[in-house]
């Protein structure tokens, strides 16, 4: 069946010309001739939104977002609650259910905008997923080029072996043009991102054109189908090392995942999203989506190199005081500018890592990095878990939500995110517990608990963690150089500290030790460890079989 008949059927779109599976290079020059709407919330609706710089299509493609939608519209997310899933889908403030006669008459709504707009959709089709004993084809079909540039970027673009790929075909319907009337429509502002499990359907209407939209939602989705097959979906990052000894590393964004995974020592196989299987672990992607803000380039040379690069996308960072975008070198950009956000991107393949692991699949990880980024700064840098322990923090998920994440969050806050990554999570958070543990148990894996967050104190009056002493933490625990290490237990936490790692000052092992106020540390742990219990009990992990520690 061609493309048009079998988007007519599946969506009812006619009068219509697409644009299918164009090139990158095509796309960049696409994007910048193309794609219109709000950059500067005192503009208009139909500015310029994406740009070259000094290296043309040799170099990055420049995108720039709706000032209003510089991170993901959390409150704007929704699943169809059809029958079918509704009992199934845990429901919370970011994934909330919607009608399903308000989506077929939305739904409805945005077609015939469509088609009376007439004009062009840009269509890519992809992947999620590496590995094909889960992944399923991925159509993006929208307005914008960059869209389709980055679809391009992180999924795959082939997967031999899918059995029954076109009844397991998911389709973004991405609508920029269309606005949302809540009173009439059910949303809750002009725009939505809506997945629809019943039709293997997202809608994406309104001003909503943060790239990471385009991955996420598709992320969520297999994080509701992979556990129906027995898989464990995860939100983390993965490598392995020259002997094949795998890892994975969660984390939420801005914790270190995708910068603690590219690291030219280690073979990567994703950077985010991740799949666990009889088999192994395997990326859910084919790219990087990496926060730019504040990049160390000397520290991260893979991402500072991949910034040249052609094909890759770099989102919401601002262009130089009184230079065009045309006439800047992308390696001069000033990557500490938070004007438009915090949350600035950057997306590139899998390609630009030199050190990537084949088919991006790996053995059954040997050790599982649980990341936080401790805004208080009473956790150690590191601790040693087992059993009880690596489930409780990993149903609990603490870590801070960082500024320009989210839309709306503007300073670092304490939050509890289950999974380490809730608002992917489509399943209650116990199902990819009892996921987790049995993986754990069988293939014997050590973990730990690896904190990027801040020593000496809170956020704001302390210095953050240096990516150098957490490297070294982390290269010790991966070549196990912390077993049977000795150790002491944290008073509050429960927590095993190692007393000694290579390469790093034994001081700051016991993040007591840093700060200067002793009774201001014990009293800012107590407060930590209150708000871990009462999270444990508001959310009544001891009901589904999770051990409370502290």
């Amino acid at each position: 069946m061609d493309l048009a008949t079998a988007l007519e059927q599946k969506l009812g779109l006619n009068n219509v010309v697409y644009k299918y599976n164009l090139p990158k290079d095509q796309l960049f020059h696409e994007a910048i001739a193309n794609d219109r709407g709000w950059v500067r919330a005192d503009g208009s609706g139909d500015e310029q939104k994406a740009f070259a710089t000094a290296l043309g299509v040799d170099g990055p493609l420049m995108f720039f977002t709706d000032p209003t939608c510089t991170g993901r519209p959390v409150a704007d997310t929704f699943a169809v609650a059809w029958p079918e899933v509704e009992d199934k889908i845990w429901w919370k403030d970011n994934l909330k259910p919607f009608d399903p006669d308000r989506y077929e008459g939305l739904l409805a709504r945005v077609v015939e905008h469509v088609n009376a707009r007439g004009g062009h959709l840009y269509v890519q089709d992809v992947f999620a997923g590496v590995d094909p004993e889960y992944a399923m084809p991925y159509r993006f079909v929208g307005e914008y080029a960059t869209h389709a540039l980055f679809a391009h970027n992180q999924f795959p673009k082939q997967v031999p072996g899918i059995e029954n790929g076109e009844d397991k075909r998911w389709t973004m319907l991405n609508v920029q043009s269309f606005r949302c009337d809540p009173q009439r429509d059910g949303t809750y502002s002009q725009r939505a991102a809506i997945m629809d499990f019943r039709n293997k359907l997202c809608l994406v209407v309104g001003r909503a054109d943060y790239c990471g939209l385009v991955k996420k939602t598709i992320f969520t989705v297999m994080n509701y189908l992979l556990p129906n097959q027995g898989f464990l979906s995860m939100h983390c990052s993965a490598n392995m090392g020259s002997g094949g000894d795998a890892a994975i590393l969660f984390g939420l964004s801005g914790t270190g995942k995708t910068t603690l995974s590219a690291d030219p020592d280690r073979r990567l196989i994703g950077d985010d999203e991740t799949g666990w299987t009889d088999a192994g672990i395997s990326n859910l992607e084919d790219g990087c989506y990496a926060k730019l803000i504040d990049l160390d380039k000397n520290a991260e040379p893979i991402i500072a190199a991949a910034l040249s690069m052609p094909g890759t996308l770099i989102e919401n960072v601002p262009p130089l005081p009184g230079r065009r975008l045309e006439d800047t070198d992308p390696q001069d950009l000033d990557l500490s500018d938070d004007s438009i956000t915090e949350n600035t991107r950057f997306s590139y393949p899998m390609q630009c890592n030199p050190n990537v692991a084949a088919g991006a699949r790996g053995d059954h990880p040997e050790t599982i990095v649980l990341l936080t980024a401790d805004a208080f700064g009473v956790l150690p840098p590191i601790s040693l878990i087992e059993g009880r322990d690596v489930m409780y923090h990993f149903v609990q998920g603490f870590t801070a939500k960082l500024a320009g994440t989210e839309v709306g969050v503007k300073e670092p806050t304490a939050t509890f995110s289950p999974c380490f990554g809730a608002p992917f999570m489509a399943h209650f958070p116990s199902v990819y517990a009892k996921l987790l543990a049995a993986k754990i148990k069988s293939h014997d894996a050590r973990c730990v608990l690896l904190n990027t967050g801040w020593s000496g104190g809170p956020a704001g009056s302390a210095d953050r963690i240096s990516i150098k002493n957490t490297r070294a933490l982390l290269n010790a625990a991966l070549e196990g150089k912390l077993d049977g290490v000795e150790t002491e237990t944290h008073p509050v936490f429960g927590l095993r500290m190692p007393k000694s790692c290579p390469g790093v000052d034994a001081s700051i092992l016991n993040p007591r030790n840093v700060w200067q106020d002793k009774q201001a540390y014990d009293a800012a742990a107590l407060k930590l460890r209150d708000m871990f219990r009462e999270h444990f009990e508001r959310h009544r992990f001891a009901d589904f079989g999770i051990e409370a520690v502290m």
